[in-house]
């Protein structure tokens, strides 16, 4: 066999078929693809706050209306992961990315000529937000199965698309606004959101033939043929090909019927073309949405760390410039605080990719690590005083954050989870499963401020769930070491008592065919 990574040269609309897991080739391609779909989704999200004073003038609403829009929107994004998991299944990557790249730019694009925040809720909510789901969730899911060494790194460094998009759209857009209106920025925003269906085009997908190599291969003879052979090579009289052993099945002293024997059999292996070396990958027998995973103890665990995880994901950057005006600092310095964050939020990203990419090591330990100390940095927050108290908290906060937002979703391709194969399903329910924080997080934070009058109260209320978060982290591996070993075990038994013992061969078993060889050389001798 001459392939050693890449089986077969193909258009740029076709699969990519390797033997192994590439950890580069088209691979650096779906990674500049995901850096850019990050930045045209979540970077968008994040910078959607420009608009706020714009449309609450324009509309005649309220702060906590507008800002629905974007609860709305989150909420489909996160709630519709199945669906993306089935389509992607269904129909590819690529399609489903490109058609939530339309889906994106046509929720925008109509936004721009709302009037009512009704008509917000239903552009950008619903129209967009299924469109980041269908957009975001399978670039994620087939970037992870290009790498295999590198995969934390290069997701965590191509995630940062997001951070540099707030830098640069947010300043972009005030700088629009001030020229042409929020409305023609709104539209303008919805045009270059059709980058990603361009992206989603450069999505091939990935196809690993590991058994390319082995039928390659000459076909194993047959365990009679080996006893045949070793009966020959302890036999002296066994040279003769009058001797009395039939040595028709030894293709090393029968010229005539045992070399065609073979030629016979290449042809076939060789005209197996459509099947095995077809450029042609076979129909996947994947299931559309593979519920199973949710009999995986160590995924539920998984999937419970993310939905408590994700409420403290969404306080600082919802709640620093309130709290920091709370404590008597400038607008202007409010805003510095959010901007080093998000600045801290991408060295945390590359960190955690360039840690995690390190071996040996067990990445959900990690991981776990990472998320005690993202609690820590939320009960920090109350504490804090003045600018630079803020600004160290927000830091070690925005830090803390990139090592875990970068990072969780592409656990999952980890063996201690749920593993490579069955990523993709586990993406979907797992991000479903974080919509139901996604949703409440936000009104539960709100409900303990106006109760309260204290925003540190949204502060702990986060920190709270992280720990619990971190709590059921702690568990996946154990739960996937442990309890499955104990099933795996009870299998065996299981089957073991219910086959036989193996028949075992008789000890003389080469002898007698030796003798009776033997007996048939004698008997040739004597005719």
């Amino acid at each position: 066999s001459k392939m050693t990574v890449k089986a077969v040269k193909m258009p740029c609309t076709s699969a990519n078929v390797y033997t192994k897991v590439p950890d580069g080739g088209w691979g650096w391609t779906v990674a500049f693809a995901f850096f850019v779909v990050e930045a045209l989704t979540y970077g968008i999200i994040k910078s959607f706050g420009v608009f706020f004073n714009d449309l609450m003038d324009s509309f005649d609403e309220t702060n906590s209306r507008i800002s629905w829009i974007i609860s709305i929107c989150v909420f489909v994004q996160t709630f519709t992961a199945p669906l993306s998991t089935v389509l992607s299944n269904r129909f590819g990557h690529r399609l489903v990315v490109m058609a939530g790249g339309l889906l994106v730019s046509a929720g925008m694009v109509i936004a721009s000529f709302a009037r009512s925040v009704v008509h917000m809720y239903v552009t950008i909510g619903i129209v967009s937000g299924l469109g980041y789901c269908l957009s975001f969730l399978p670039t994620v899911t087939i970037l992870s199965q290009y790498f295999d060494k590198r995969r934390s790194l290069v997701t965590a460094v191509a995630s940062t698309g997001e951070c540099f998009a707030v830098f640069s759209f947010a300043p972009a857009i005030t700088a629009l606004k001030e020229q042409i209106g929020w409305r023609y920025s709104m539209l303008s925003v919805g045009v270059l959101q059709l980058g990603i269906t361009a992206c989603g085009s450069l999505l091939r997908p990935i196809v690993i033939r590991e058994q390319e190599e082995v039928k390659a291969q000459p076909p194993e003879e047959s365990t009679e043929t080996k006893y045949m052979l070793e009966n020959e090579q302890t036999c002296t009289s066994i040279e003769s090909i009058d001797s009395g052993v039939d040595i028709t099945t030894s293709p090393s002293n029968v010229p005539g019927k045992t070399k065609a024997e073979p030629k016979s059999e290449e042809p076939k292996q060789h005209g197996q073309n459509p099947v095995d070396n077809s450029s042609t990958p076979p129909a996947p027998k994947t299931k559309l949405l593979d519920f199973s995973v949710m009999r995986d103890y160590s995924f539920i665990c998984y999937a419970f760390f993310g939905l408590f995880a994700t409420l403290g994901f969404f306080a600082p950057s919802l709640y620093i410039i309130p709290l920091s005006r709370s404590l008597g600092i400038g607008k202007d310095h409010s805003a510095y605080i959010l901007s080093a964050m998000a600045i801290a939020e991408v060295f945390g990203r590359i960190f955690a990719g360039w840690i995690l990419n390190k071996k040996p090591i067990r990445k959900i330990y990690i991981e776990l690590i990472c998320v005690i100390l993202l609690s820590v940095a939320l009960v920090a927050f109350p504490f804090a005083s003045g600018f630079w108290g803020l600004m160290i908290c927000s830091v070690y906060f925005g830090f803390m954050l990139g090592t875990v937002a970068g990072t969780h979703i592409p656990l999952l391709a980890e063996d201690d989870v749920v593993g490579i194969e069955r990523m993709s399903s586990a993406a979907g329910v797992y991000v479903f499963i974080q919509s139901l924080a996604g949703l409440a997080g936000p009104p539960l934070a709100g409900v303990l401020v106006d109760t309260t009058k204290n925003y540190s109260s949204a502060f702990y209320s986060c920190a709270a769930g992280m720990v619990l978060g971190a709590v059921f982290l702690a568990l996946v591996r154990p739960c996937k070491t442990g309890l499955c070993h104990q099933q795996q075990q009870q299998q065996q038994q299981v089957e073991e008592s219910t086959a036989g013992p193996p028949p075992e061969l008789p000890d003389d078993f080469i002898d007698m065919d030796i003798g009776k060889a033997e007996n048939s050389g004698k008997g040739s001798d004597s005719v």
